[in-house]
């Protein structure tokens, strides 16, 4: 069974992830609305994260999520700053068929347990199948960019969508949109449902909707 799958993301009100000045401790405050086993990163926004200023002393809360960091190249190395942590408990790698062995020695070297599926990239349908039947995760919120977003999105493993959205205007031609994917045709734009819509403050405004063409797995 798949998990349900949140992906919750600071938007401008153009729907850009770039440029933002992002009210963080507003955005993370609403992270327990879910309640997640699993926070899921792409190997990018682990290795743009400021780890080098993390305090990390090796405490762990047990009752803390796992992080998965979908990482197919294998350039995510900074496993012991990450897990355990306050955050999160343990670390998975989700790998593929074409990771560097030598990655993967690594993340055995590091105690981190890694998830090979797919060929060239990691299959993330088979790897949250597998996370859920190997570590009970039923709720995976997506802490992550526009690639991983959208490659979720278009495999129709997505669930809800969450954008705090802020009062600000990016513009521009980069793809650092919320969902960065192949273009669509004409009439195959995902169909949602506003769960629900409340003003924060600063002029932010938190939306939540569920994708309405996937199927949801149980909370």
């Amino acid at each position: 069974m798949l998990p349900y799958v949140v992906v919750h993301n600071a938007v401008s009100a153009d729907g850009r992830m770039d440029r933002l000045e992002v009210d963080m401790e507003q955005y993370y405050s609403l992270v327990s609305t879910w309640k997640e086993d699993l926070t899921l990163c792409g190997s990018e926004t682990m290795l743009r994260a400021p780890l080098d200023g993390w305090g990390n002393d090796g405490t762990c809360d047990p009752s803390a999520p796992l992080l998965a960091v979908a990482d197919s190249r294998g350039r995510f190395r900074s496993w012991n700053k990450v897990v355990p942590s306050t955050f999160w408990r343990r670390g998975i790698a989700l790998c593929s068929g074409a990771t560097p062995r030598a990655y993967l020695e690594y993340l055995r070297k590091a105690g981190i347990e890694a998830i090979v599926t797919g060929e060239e990239r990691v299959d993330l349908r088979e790897a949250l199948e597998r996370l859920a039947a190997d570590h009970g995760v039923r709720v995976v919120r997506v802490d992550s960019g526009g690639t991983l977003n959208g490659a979720l999105l278009r495999a129709g493993l997505v669930s809800e969508v969450s954008m705090v959205v802020h009062p600000q205007l990016t513009g521009g031609t980069s793809p650092a949109s919320m969902f960065r994917t192949p273009d669509l045709k004409e009439g195959e734009a995902t169909p949602l449902e506003l769960i629900s819509s409340r003003k924060l403050k600063r002029g932010l405004v938190w939306l939540r909707y569920r994708v309405l063409s996937t199927p949801a797995g149980d909370r």
